[in-house]
């Protein structure tokens, strides 16, 4: 997928073609063999451990330089591990490492803007998530394409997948229930669907309140990113000032694993909001501290952000904290294309 050019990467598709589960589930073609060597164990295990150390070092410091990696770990090692023989349940282990690597990938070209690449990637998890039989990582990755939908506004498209993944989901304690209450909420609000929306919300708030452990890994929901999910259905639904009381309490409620990429990305939003509320200084404040920060991080998102400072602070320029604050978001992406 990385050789082909990148006419369009941008460009979200609204007649994506998602499989259902039925139809991905036995729809995997039998592979060519002839490897020298058969694909053991030991080699899913190497995917696993490969794609855990890519995914912390997106969340430190961004997809820029980490996708890439990825790309090439997908094309040069697993897709030749996926077409060697080997026992049928590591075969299915093996498709599953790799759909979880693919869903990382198109994650990290969601952070850079490239979207349609990210599709290809998504689409791909999905179809080896059927040959695997791995019914928890095609929900992740039915959902993260609903989250990719919601927020580029295609509001209807990620309701359906949001719905989708819900009605997918191999089990239905309550941190599941949350973390697809959470999407569900978000992608109504942002399609206009106001009582459904305030109801998936307190769906998925009840069902944090019951959840007895976080050591299920469901993408690391917890109630400082569902608290984030209560500020983006509240900003989609107009309330702008609740928006920003949910962001506060989600940065109460992170801990201190959580990672800078995303504190700076959910930062640049809180002051893009306290702004929209007309507290300049409080917002010049939070995106101070976004600019201490920057450069450590190579994240698409983030760079556009950080870009907006300007324009945004422009007419406050009579403002000395909003006028260094420009000044120096202009210094930070100076030379930026």
């Amino acid at each position: 997928m990385e050789r082909r050019e990148f006419v369009g990467a941008s460009i979200f598709s609204v007649a994506l073609n998602i499989p259902d589960w039925p139809d991905v589930m036995g729809r995997m073609e039998a592979v060519r063999t002839g490897s020298a060597r058969r694909v053991g164990i030991s080699d899913v295990e190497l995917v696993k451990r490969m794609t855990a150390q890519l995914s912390d070092t997106y969340d430190e410091f961004g997809g820029r330089h980490t996708r890439p990696l990825a790309a090439t770990f997908i094309a040069q090692t697993v897709t030749p591990l996926l077409l060697t023989d080997g026992a049928v349940e590591t075969r299915k282990a093996m498709m599953s490492a790799a759909a979880s690597l693919c869903f990382l990938t198109g994650w990290m070209a969601v952070d850079e803007g490239m979207h349609g690449i990210a599709q290809r990637y998504y689409v791909k998890g999905l179809e080896l998530t059927g040959g695997s039989g791995d019914r928890l990582t095609y929900c992740r990755v039915l959902r993260g394409v609903s989250v990719q939908a919601v927020d580029l506004g295609h509001g209807a498209m990620a309701v359906r997948l949001a719905d989708a993944a819900a009605a997918t989901a191999p089990e239905s304690g309550p941190r599941m229930r949350a973390f697809m209450g959470g999407q569900q909420a978000h992608s109504l609000a942002v399609a206009g669907d106001r009582s459904a929306a305030l109801r998936s919300l307190r769906e998925a708030e009840r069902a944090m309140d019951q959840a007895e452990s976080t050591s299920q890994n469901l993408g690391n929901y917890d109630p400082a990113v569902l608290a984030y999910h209560v500020s983006q259905v509240r900003y989609a639904l107009d309330d702008v000032a609740g928006s920003v009381d949910s962001l506060k309490l989600h940065f109460r409620l992170r801990t201190p694993t959580d990672t800078r990429r995303s504190a700076l990305r959910f930062s640049s939003i809180l002051a893009e909001r306290q702004l929209e509320l007309g507290h300049v200084e409080l917002a010049c404040n939070t995106w101070a501290h976004v600019l201490d920060e920057y450069p450590k991080i190579h994240s698409g998102r983030v760079d556009r952000h950080v870009a907006a400072i300007a324009q945004l602070l422009s007419p406050y320029r009579a403002n000395p904290t909003a006028r260094e604050v420009r000044e120096r978001a202009l210094q930070a992406t100076r030379g930026q294309v």
